[in-house]
């Protein structure tokens, strides 16, 4: 079971004990957008002056580190940024101050079915629990079946979709809110 660590940024995970999310660092730059490059079909393209825009507007942008090494990075959005995502704005329109949007996050291959994306769900609810939910969407045209079935799990419903044939997304929230 996943058990994030409050205070210290760590989270433990049943398979390792070295898990760490940490604000990414100018260090961690090259691998970030490695991993942001190995994943495009699914993101959107990123350069190193994009990441450091999205680093300055973000609530959170982790590296998901895992025994020792770069594992993942993580982008999580809250409300009134400038960030310029349709889909960001979109979930902005509807839900103003009450909400926090999961831009992107992505697990290196070798380090997959470990728990860690589960861990830093966890971490990001958490933190979205007083905005009141959190936001995302996941590629519905071409589907990206694991990651439906995931966020399916997880408790995430539908509430709308954007985009053109070949390129859409389903819109997902999930109310993290104190009486949920």
């Amino acid at each position: 079971m996943d058990e994030p660590l409050a205070d210290s940024g760590t989270v433990t995970t049943a398979e390792s004990n070295d898990t760490v999310l940490a604000p990414i660092s100018d260090a961690d730059v090259e691998a970030v957008l490695r991993l942001n490059a190995d994943h495009v079909e699914l993101l959107s393209p990123m350069d190193a002056d994009r990441l450091g825009q999205l680093r300055g507007w973000a609530t959170r942008a982790d590296v998901i580190r895992c025994d020792g090494e770069v594992a993942g990075f993580v982008l999580v959005f809250g409300p009134g940024t400038d960030y310029d995502s349709a889909n960001y704005r979109w979930f902005a329109q509807r839900y103003a101050g009450d909400f926090h949007y999961l831009d992107r996050i992505v697990i290196d291959d070798r380090f997959r079915r470990r728990g860690l994306a589960s861990a830093v769900y966890h971490a990001v609810e958490r933190d979205a629990a007083e905005a009141g939910r959190l936001t995302l969407e996941v590629n519905s045209d071409p589907p990206n079946a694991p990651s439906l079935a995931f966020h399916r799990a997880r408790g995430y419903q539908p509430v709308g979709e954007l985009g053109e044939p070949g390129h859409r997304v389903v819109l997902l929230v999930k109310e993290t809110g104190p009486n949920v």
